[in-house]
């Protein structure tokens, strides 16, 4: 007996560069998705050789490869996929001729290194809180730090400091 990977059909159209997860399950839910010519409900799974249609189309695995792009994001970009809601978009920036986004993201207001792909599948595997990626933000601040204020923030927030040496 082989053994059959089923993937959840939300998965499977995120996983492709069709939409987001979410995105997935409103189409799933508007009827407009098909599973060998049957309408899912949410959470349905689906088997390799299925064939996934949306809005009447095939949807199927690219057999391209993906993209990845390390990019020093400028202030002022705003870390968003919806291109008609923020005018300033990182999607926009890029100009890729691929469907990409970001890996996690940046506020507007701030500069530095972040990840954007066409693979849906590393996207998740980074950000999944129980893979415990460490993170490490550089905080440029325009006052002095006291020692009673470093006190005060570690209480709050569980990470700690380091403070550069002077």
């Amino acid at each position: 007996m082989e053994d059959i990977q089923l993937k959840r059909i939300n998965k499977y159209l995120s996983e492709v560069g069709y939409c987001s997860r979410r995105a997935a399950d409103k189409l799933i839910e508007e009827g407009r998705v098909t599973i060998n010519g049957a309408v899912p409900e949410k959470g349905t799974k689906i088997a390799p050789r299925d064939e996934v249609h949306v809005d009447g189309v095939l949807i199927s695995k690219p057999t391209e490869e993906h993209v990845y792009i390390a990019l020093n994001k400028p202030r002022g970009i705003v870390c968003t996929t919806d291109i008609k809601a923020e005018k300033d978009n990182i999607i926009d920036y890029i100009g890729h001729s691929k469907r990409i986004f970001p890996i996690g993201r940046l506020d507007k207001a701030s500069e530095g290194l972040i990840l954007l792909t066409s693979d849906g599948d590393i996207v998740n595997k980074i950000l999944r809180a129980r893979n415990n990626h460490e993170k490490v933000y550089e905080v440029r601040v325009n006052k002095p730090i006291t020692k009673d204020f470093i006190k005060k923030w570690v209480m709050v927030y569980p990470f700690s400091i380091q403070l550069p040496k002077m």
